[in-house]
């Protein structure tokens, strides 16, 4: 065995505690590449997947975004509206992005609060996409939604147009156009479609779950991860007991 140049500790803490890449930390100490990796394999330290590795490249200050549990009677009720509203309009199918589109104003307001106030995200860093028919104005659509959704026109995608006609009547619902919102973070999206997975198997399982009071609030465990850093921490659900992900 080779005399331990770098140090378990060391490794512990550039590696996992600071999500240092290995290419990083051969830097940061003067060595090479293959050193580090023979170092990590004595130790047993669990390298990063290259989905992570790629996260942490992306996303080299860390998540952006911050959950926040619920403590008022007013947060517990836009998380289910948020969870809810994801469940029900969100595109799960999407593995890389939150996404959920409406063209009721109301929706996606409260769900922009859901993001912005539990989820931690910044405003600014939300993505739009306006669908609309050929016989409604762009211009006069994309200022109708900057103004009512209070954000900039240059958080807006190109938006894509429809031939007017084209999908029967639904344009009636849609006087504006339908919007879609964007927030580019694969984590948040998993968080997201476990708290889901969480809450459908409690009432899957329950034996009459209409008798599930709506006031009977478990903790839905997840689990962070930062590289592979796995942080617990959890989000207030609704059901009959409390599940988590180990």
């Amino acid at each position: 065995m080779l005399y331990p140049v770098i140090t378990k500790a060391t490794l512990k803490n550039l590696y996992t505690k600071k999500s240092l890449s290995m290419m990083q930390i051969s830097k940061q100490l003067g060595c090479s590449h293959h050193k580090v990796a023979y170092w990590m394999a004595e130790y047993k330290i669990e390298r990063r997947s290259m989905s992570q590795a790629i996260y942490l490249i992306h996303n080299p200050k860390g998540d952006p975004f911050k959950l926040k549990a619920p403590n008022t009677v007013d947060e517990y009720i836009l998380y289910g509206l948020g969870v809810g509203l994801y469940w029900k309009e969100g595109n799960k199918a999407n593995r890389n992005a939150v996404r959920i589109g409406n063209s009721d104003p109301g929706l996606l307001r409260c769900y922009m609060v859901f993001l912005t106030e539990l989820c931690g995200v910044s405003q600014d860093s939300l993505k739009f996409e306006l669908h609309l028919f050929s016989d409604i104005n762009v211009n006069t659509a994309l200022r109708y939604w900057c103004r009512t959704l209070d954000v900039k026109k240059e958080q807006f995608y190109t938006p894509r147009v429809t031939l007017s006609g084209s999908l029967g009547t639904y344009k009636n619902k849609s006087k504006y156009g339908v919007v879609t919102i964007y927030f580019g973070n694969t984590k948040l999206r998993d968080i997201l479609v476990e708290q889901i997975t969480g809450l459908a198997s409690i009432y899957n399982e329950a034996p009459n779950y209409k008798k599930l009071g709506l006031l009977s609030r478990h903790s839905l465990v997840v689990e962070h991860t930062h590289g592979k850093r796995e942080v617990p921490s959890s989000i207030l659900g609704v059901g009959s007991r409390s599940t988590s992900r180990t």
